[in-house]
């Protein structure tokens, strides 16, 4: 999303006591060998996957320079079982947002592993 002047941040809210290939130091290095030039982060507490209603990895979220939310979807229409990644919906989402339109629904779930939540704290959503 640099191409486009759009700034990004990667959240890990994955319990890595249990789950320790989730651990931040491999996250950091997962993200290293992939060329990912941006923040990674872990939600050490799980508040930021539930306040956004976070349920899989990766979800998407997309908010403009106001901070107000313009997208939360999946990045495409690719699943293991079917073709390569493009990323069109979530760069479809970011060139309006560029263009200053809103994007319009449907705005398609994201498709991953879910979210290892800490015993206890799972969401009721």
């Amino acid at each position: 999303m640099a191409d486009l002047g759009i700034g990004t941040v990667a959240i890990s809210s994955n319990d890595f006591s249990r789950y320790p290939a989730d651990a931040p130091e491999h996250m950091t290095t997962f993200a290293a060998s992939h060329g990912w030039n941006f923040p990674y982060l872990y939600d050490e507490n799980q508040s930021v996957a539930r306040d956004y209603a976070a349920a899989c990895t990766p979800d998407f979220y997309l908010f403009d320079a106001n901070l107000q939310l313009q997208y939360a979807g999946q990045f495409d229409d690719s699943r293991p079982s079917r073709g390569s990644a493009s990323g069109h919906d979530l760069r479809r989402a970011a060139e309006d947002l560029i263009a200053e339109r809103p994007s319009p629904p449907p705005w398609y779930p994201s498709s991953g592993c879910s979210i290892k939540w800490k015993t206890g704290n799972e969401p009721e959503y």
